[in-house]
């Protein structure tokens, strides 16, 4: 039983990642490629905390920043971006940890290393996710 509910936290985690991956159709807007990111959905901009705004006639995002006032709009930026790779990274060990518990084959040893790794990538995308709230609170209140 527990095989089998591993098994399918490993698939659901798969699909998770394919749906976070997959391309979105809006993205060839020049508009939105200035407050969204085109090549990886799920990371933000480093501007993101930062006034900006898409120029048509230069066809560029112009981004309003000060030195040194925006420094910790763009240094918060970069830590949710840090942490939401932390939170991928946890996602990738789950499904290594699946497939470790998967391939077992019945050795308490290997399952009870597999079971460890699946529990500390769990507690590390918790802390990932409650942590990128918490930078996003901030940079919405700063920015």
């Amino acid at each position: 039983m527990r095989k089998f509910v591993l098994g399918m936290l490993v698939m659901v985690s798969i699909f998770s990642a394919g749906i976070v991956f997959m391309p979105r159709i809006a993205s060839a807007a020049t508009a939105e490629e200035c407050t969204g990111n085109t090549s990886v959905p799920i990371l933000p901009k480093w501007y993101k905390y930062i006034s900006h705004y898409y120029d048509g006639a230069t066809s560029s995002c112009v981004v309003d920043a000060e030195f040194p006032g925006s420094i910790p709009a763009i240094l918060l930026a970069i830590f949710e971006i840090l942490l939401r790779i932390s939170g991928i990274l946890a996602v990738i060990f789950i499904i290594y940890g699946g497939f470790q518990y998967l391939t077992s084959t019945g050795e308490p040893d290997k399952a009870k290393a597999a079971r460890t790794t699946i529990i500390n990538a769990l507690v590390g995308m918790m802390i990932a996710m409650f942590a990128t709230v918490i930078v996003n609170l901030v940079g919405r209140n700063i920015g």
